[in-house]
Order: structure tokens, then sequence, then C-alpha cells
């Protein structure tokens, strides 16, 4: 591939794939701002580990009051984070918070980019990090996108000279980025990268510091800062009546799964930024000092620059179409570039602004908003001209097959062209899921097998069409991707993308199901049609000492999008047992075993994903007391669900129902992960929650954080948060007090039941509490000192109140046995026999 094609298919992915939400319509303000841009030949990178690590203030200043082409770089996609919008963790977790970070660049005007690191959950120091993700692969990445996107200057969120301090992913990823600046000029290191993109040398690094980096305003205050450059990131823009601050905080809020809404501020607010590589600029108010970051950088483009000087001086607000004419010349000049970088970027970004200049609107939408491969959709075209400017609709070239149809059409000012096409989805095309997802990776890395991809915040899309047109007697395309669209009776006019999707797929819908006895259960399959008229059968998978029956079942779907349910009969095995059962489909010679999962939010488009479809069986040995639970909902989790594969009846309770009346009819109240964190009401319902456990009742409270707690007593005696975890998942655990009820009635805890763990142990335990509480386990990370504030029991009147930091919420969905087993002890304490210990009924 050539340097020029690997460019370009970079690029493209900003033009194309730029979220199928109502296309942005730049007003005459936002135009001049674009054409600043446009005269602006220079770059920033920020670096940092995940979604929502980065520095919005400043990514928005440099792209915005800088005109820098910015980008943020985040090595992973914050799979490992939690949810407080909704009950997705791990891979779809990773989804969401991609689109929340490409949402938030829409908004204060970077871009984004990704390496193929998986956040595998908390690390403590960078060894542990670059031990689990590929070192060599994650450096690789990071020197890729320098090589890609060619900043002049690097900025890292965090300090590469403080491992063990932070997270230890935040540390890795200024550490890899302070290695990659260095070897990105090494023609030698990455060869291959070389051959398609060249080398590049950023000019200078430097690591965004602040007061909390030295960890006081006052140390920092009195800090030698002669090795900083500061701004005054807190801008006011008076073309968009907004500062860069409230910019940067409206691209904050879009992290709506991390709960990082945030208020707009105004006046003045300084960042800083210190020096780690390269030249210190000598006007210190100028990143870019020494930096040719006009049109004069570029062979041949002084002449683009003096054009687009004339047409930034002689910009009309009233009439931005005014312009066109010297636009097609500067565009005309730009596509004889040598500098293929520049060539494709800032192509790209001319016609963006003739686009807007003419109000340009181009669209190829689908009458339905999914298809099959190797199936023929309908296309509704439209194009319209909104200036009074001269502009040709020549042909349109489709992707599907690479012809081109003549058109020959005026495109009069402001009048409507619209046609039909027929589009063929081939079967070469690319399922519209994340691509990072369609292979099996590991715990610290994720399996992209087209490595042209790497990087790319999306998939790439497939279905264009190329709308090739004349404007002002100069060639011009505009390639669009293909889309669909309908009309809510609330919302109005909403765009999602157009998904190509498998022409069958198949869920289980509990992905944790336990055998708490030998006896049968059925098991509903949902078979969902991708096209008409669906037949064929479908088959399970099942570990060995299992029986299914039957051995298959027919599928016979007349319309797409529905779903047919059949259910199999699984035996389990009359001894502990576990392993994964997995639905097979098969529609003539093709078999599907994925599951199509669909992520609907307001705040980002529309997700369409392909997982493998799996489900955990485990026949456990387990005893309960106890029968009914009430569960107050937190930040997100599948508790409940777990709970009731137990054998709980769990009723979720919202805090206006929370009375002694309401609670006297459960046994226990189990508080979701977070819920002192985002549920303010729960402060006044403590005292009815406490009186609930003296009367008898047993309340588990799950892990909150310090930061931001909403309530007054987190429990009914003293109780201390810290920031302590343990994030090895296979940290040896000892029993502190190993005769306590808890682990021994009605089910016997051993070293067996911590086996299997997963991400980590357990998170933000308390580090202080009242003699009332009994620590009962004791574990740690290597290196440090025991914790023992994991699982905290207390007796409160006639009941026993509990506080665990232990990763319930992740063990659960993964189907730990010994996890299920331990919070079974936990609900029980205390209560009297029921049926002499039986095992739980189905």
């Amino acid at each position: 591939m050539s340097k020029t094609i690997a460019s370009l298919l970079f690029i493209c992915i900003f033009s194309i794939n730029s979220f199928a939400q109502q296309p942005k319509k730049l007003n005459a303000s936002e135009i001049y701002q674009s054409i600043e841009k446009l005269n602006f030949l220079g770059s920033v990178l920020y670096v940092a580990a995940h979604p929502d690590d980065e520095n919005t203030r400043l990514i928005s200043y440099m792209a915005n009051h800088v005109k820098a082409r910015t980008a943020y770089l985040s090595l992973t996609r914050g799979d490992g984070g939690q949810n407080l919008i909704g009950p997705e963790i791990r891979e779809l977790l990773g989804v969401i918070r991609t689109q929340e970070l490409l949402t938030a660049r829409q908004i204060d005007g970077g871009e984004q980019r990704f390496t193929r690191a998986n956040d595998f959950g908390y690390s403590k120091h960078p060894d542990e990090t670059l031990a689990i993700w590929n070192k060599e692969e994650v450096l690789s990445d990071v020197v890729l996108a320098i090589r890609q996107f060619k900043p002049d200057v690097i900025i890292n969120r965090f300090d590469h000279r403080s491992p063990g301090s932070t997270h230890g992913h935040h540390t890795s990823s200024a550490m890899l980025s302070f290695e990659a600046f260095d070897i990105a000029g090494d023609a030698t290191v990455y060869p291959n990268q070389v051959k398609q993109y060249g080398t590049w040398q950023p000019k200078r690094e430097f690591f965004n510091t602040s007061y909390w980096f030295y960890g006081s305003q006052e140390k920092f205050d009195a800090a030698d800062k002669s090795n900083l450059l500061n701004f005054d990131v807190g801008e006011y823009y008076p073309s968009s009546g907004l500062s860069n601050t409230e910019i940067a905080s409206l691209s904050r809020s879009q992290h709506k799964s991390q709960g990082f809404g945030n208020t707009g501020t105004r006046g003045e607010q300084i960042e800083y930024i210190e020096l780690v590589k390269g030249e210190m600029p000598k006007d210190k108010n100028n990143i870019f000092d020494g930096i040719d970051t006009s049109w004069h950088r570029v062979k041949g483009g002084k002449a683009i620059g003096k054009i687009l000087e004339k047409v930034q001086v002689d910009y009309n607000f009233n009439n931005p179409s005014a312009s066109l004419k010297a636009l097609m010349s500067a565009y005309t000049l730009i596509q004889n570039l040598e500098d293929s970088h520049w060539k494709i970027n800032k192509t790209e970004e001319i016609k963006d602004i003739i686009s807007a200049c003419s109000g340009l609107y181009l669209e190829a939408v689908a009458k339905e908003s999914t298809s099959t491969l190797n199936n023929k959709i309908q296309l509704n075209i439209e194009a319209i001209n909104r200036s009074a400017s001269s502009i040709e609709l020549l042909s349109l070239t489709k992707s599907d097959d690479g012809k081109t149809i003549s058109k020959n059409i005026n495109l009069a000012n402001n009048v409507s062209k619209k046609d039909a096409l027929e589009y063929y989805i081939s079967n070469e095309d690319n399922y519209s899921v994340p691509y990072w997802l369609e292979e099996k990776g590991t715990l610290g890395m994720y399996k992209v097998k087209n490595k042209d991809w790497i990087g790319l915040p999306e998939t790439l899309t497939t279905a264009t069409v190329k709308f090739n047109l004349k404007i002002e007697g100069t060639p011009i395309s505009f390639t669009k991707a293909i889309i669909y669209k309908t009309n809510d009776p609330v919302k109005g006019e909403v765009y999602k993308p157009f998904e190509i999707i498998p022409e069958a797929s198949a869920k289980i819908l509990e992905k944790v199901i336990i055998f708490a006895n030998d006896s049968q259960k059925e098991i509903p399959v949902v078979v969902k049609a991708g096209r008409d008229n669906l037949e064929g059968y479908i088959t399970l998978n099942y570990p060995k000492g299992w029986r299914v029956f039957p051995k298959q079942q027919k599928i016979n779907i007349e319309h797409k999008g529905q779903e047919q349910t059949v259910f199999f009969t699984i035996i389990p095995p009359k001894n502990q047992n576990e392993g994964t059962i997995t639905p097979k489909v098969t529609i003539g010679n093709k078999v599907y075993t994925k599951e199509l999962i669909e992520i609907d939010y307001d705040h980002i488009p529309f997700q369409t994903v392909l997982l493998p479809s799996e489900t955990k069986i485990v026949r456990l040995d387990i005893k309960k007391r106890g029968e009914n639970i009430a569960y107050i909902e937190g930040a997100g989790d599948v508790v409940p669900e777990s709970l009731k594969q137990i054998g709980y009846n769990v009723v979720i309770i919202s805090p206006e129902d929370i009375t002694t009346e309401n609670l006297n009819r459960f046994d226990a109240v189990v508080v979701g992960i977070r819920a002192y964190n985002t549920v303010e009401a729960l402060n006044y319902r403590q005292e009815a929650l406490f009186d609930f456990v003296k009367n008898g009742g047993n309340m588990i409270v799950q892990y909150n954080t310090s930061h931001r707690i909403k309530v007054d007593n987190i429990a009914p005696y003293s109780l201390t948060l810290s920031r302590d975890r343990v994030t090895d998942e296979f940290a040896d655990v000892t029993f502190v007090n190993p005769n306590h009820e808890v682990l021994n009635s009605p089910n016997k805890i051993t070293q067996e039941d911590f086996k299997g763990w997963t991400q980590e142990r357990g998170l933000y335990f308390p580090k202080e509490w009242s003699s009332e509480f009994t620590p009962i386990l004791s574990m740690h990370d290597k290196g440090e000192t025991a914790k023992t504030g994991s699982l905290l029991v207390a007796k409160h009147g006639k009941g026993h109140y509990i506080y665990t930091g232990l990763s319930f919420f992740r063990e659960f969905p993964a189907g730990v046995s010994g996890a299920y087993r331990l919070f079974a002890n936990m609900l029980s304490i205390g209560k009297e026999d029921i049926a002499n210990e039986s095992k739980i009924k189905n």
C-alpha cells in the first residue's frame, strides 16, 4: 500500500464515518473558524490511557484558539471501568466509551485515536501494566499514531517519571509516549510502518502538569516553573458565545457512563505544561515557536496560502458562497502538492469548507436500517445546492461495484434533486461491528486482523456513494456513507447508521445459569432473523458430562427483525461442574454462533455489536437461608439477576419505597455498587435502613468511593472509606476470622472459593472502622501491606450490617462459583435454617 493510500485510509474514517447522527451544518462563524484552521499547518497530539483522562480544556484550546489540528490518543477504550448509565461492562462498555470520546471530540474540535491495548482494570504499577499489555505492540501503536498524525507537539496527561504513584495505565501511557518520541523518527524501528507512512520527528514533548501532581497548591506555587509553559485556557469566543472552558465542559460531559457531567466555567484558567523532550520555545507564549505553521511549510504551498489568506480577509459572513471560486482554485492547487500528508489532510478540510459555503447537502439514505450480505437494497439520493454558485452533479459512483452513473444535472439554487439507486451488499463487505472485537484477543490486547485499521476509532464504512460534482467549473467529489433515517413522533428526524448484519444471530438471555442441584432446566434460546424467510435449525454446543434435549430444533422466521424462541432442556451432572453452552444456527451451508447486541443511548450513535454467544453453566452445591431480598440500585450491575439465579426472590426498590413497613417483608437489603455516590435520596433513608437491621434484617452494602459520597453516615457505626484495592485477582486470601459464621454457614468457604476470580479481588476498601466491625479476610497485592477491609461484618441490634469491597459485580457475570457461595452466606447470616438447610429449589 502506498503512503498516499494508507494516509487516505486514516483520514477517510473521519470524513465518512463521522457519526451517523444528523449531519452537522456549519454556520457562517463556524465556516470562518474552519478557514482559519485551514490556514494553520501545525498539529498537537495529546496522550493518555483511558477515555475521560484527556484534558478537554487543553484540547479545545489547541483546536479552537491556536487553530492546530489536535488529536487525543487514548491507549485503551475504557473497558475496565464501571457503567453509571446501564448494565454494559467490559467490551460493551468499551464500545460506549469509544462513542462518548468521539462525541466529545465533535464538541471540542479534536480527533480521536486508540491503540490495541485492552483496559483490563486497575493497575498499581506500570510493570504490571506492561506485563499484561504487549508492550512492544502498544509501543508500535503509539509510534504508528505519531507517524500517521505527524504532530509537531506531543502533550502527555501523566508523568513518565512517577511509576507506582498512580494508576499503572496512566504512567505507562506517558512512558510509552516518551519512548516513542525518539523512535518514531528512526527508520529502522517498525520498518513496515515506515514503508506506508514514513518517519516523523516531533519538535517537542510536554507533561500537562498541575498542582495535583505536586501534592498541593502551596507546593506548586513555590516550585521552579522555568521549564513550564502556561496558557489561559479560559478564552472567550464571541462567535459561539461560549468560553473555551464552557466548550470543554460540554465535551467532558459526554462521558456520561462515568458520571462526568461537568458544569461550565468562565474566566481565567491557567494550564501548565512541562517540557520533557525537545527544544523549549524561545517565545513561551507560543507552543509552536520555531515551527513554520503557514502554507510556506509545504513545497508548493506559497500560492495556496496567498489565495486562502485573501479568502480569510475577504470572507463575507452574510454570503459565504462568495468565497467559492477562490476556494476551488486553492483546492486545485492542493491536489498538486507532493507532500501526501498535508495534501490529504488539507483536501478534506477544504472540501468541508466548500460544502458548507455552498450550502451543499448530499445524502444517500437506505430504505431499511439493516441488510445482510449478498443482498440488494434501495437508496434514496438527494442533492441540493443552497447558493447562487454554479454546481453540477456529473455522476454517482457506487462502492458496491465501482460503477459510475452519469447524471449531468445542474443543481440550481435551493432546488432539491432526488433519485433512486439499487445498491448491492456483497459478501466482501464488513459487518457493521467494532473491528477490534471481531476476533478474540487476550486479557491485555485486542486482536485486529486488518492491520491498516489499527488505531482507527471505528470500523471503516464500506457502503458509500460518491457524488461527483463540478463547482465553479472545477471537478470535485464527496463520498457519503449510506445512512438510515426515520421520523420519531417525539424526537422528530432521527438518523441511524446503516448496519450490515448476519442473516441469523442467537442469544441465551442469561449469561450465567446456576444449577443448585441436579434437576434439569428449560433454557430459552432466542434466534433473530436478519432477513425475510429465514429457515434452518439450531443446536447447542455443551460441555462433557451435561445432557441437552432435543438435539436440534427447526428455525422458521417469516420477517426480518423478528425473533423465534426455542427451548432446550439441560440436565446437569450429579457433581459440581462448569462449562459453556453455545447456540449454533445453521442456515443452508452457513453456521452462525454470534449474538447481535444493540446499544442505544441518546448521547451517542446507535451501535451494533457482534460477540460470541456463550453462556456459562455451573453445577453448584450451594445452600441459603432467607428468601426475600430488597435491592437498591446504584451505578448499574447484574447482582439482582445473579441472586435470582440462586433462588432468591429479589425486588428492586426505589428510595421512596424505603419505609419500615415496606422493609418488613424482606430478609435482607442489598445496596448496589456506588449507590451512595449516585442516589442522593438515600441520605434521607439511612435511618430506616439501619432500623431494618436493628429489627433483625441483614444489610449488605457494596463498594462506594469516598469522592462525592451523598450520605452522612454510610454505616450505623464509624466507617472510613479509602482507595485501597487489590487488583491481582490471583492474590492470596487469608481468613482473618476463620470461625466466623459468614465463612462457615450455610456454606463452608475454603480457598477453592477464591479461585477463578476475574479482573480484581476488590476495590475501595475501608481503611478505618469501629470495634463493632469484624474483618473477615486479608489480602494484598505484591509488595504491599495486608488489606483487611474487603469484608466487614457488624452485629447491629438483631441483624447484621455488612460492608464489602469485594468485586461481586464482576464475579457474578463471570459465573465464579465461590462468589455466589460467599454472598449466600452473607445474606444468610443470623437467619433460621430453612428446610434444614436444604439445597436450593429451582
